[in-house]
């Protein structure tokens, strides 16, 4: 299993893009889950508030649920 360490602000680049597309955290766990994944609520908080790591597998779920660039995960 692969993850990506977080050197730059990618919880809170989630947070942002999230919200910017109208989701709830519940929402997007909810879609995420219907497409394989077995993140949790709760994970998505920690992953937000940057406790957590993600694993590159949900990274790529969520690029494709909220219709970005990989870029807007990655800014500074």
């Amino acid at each position: 299993m692969q993850y990506i360490l977080h050197d730059i602000p990618i919880g809170r680049n989630i947070q942002a893009v999230r919200m910017a597309k109208g989701y709830t955290q519940e929402k997007v766990v909810v879609e995420l889950q219907l497409k394989g994944s077995k993140m949790s609520r709760s994970t998505l908080a920690n992953i937000e508030a940057g406790r957590r790591n993600i694993k590159a597998s949900d990274l790529k779920l969520m690029k494709i649920l909220f219709d970005v660039q990989y870029d807007e995960f990655f800014k500074d």
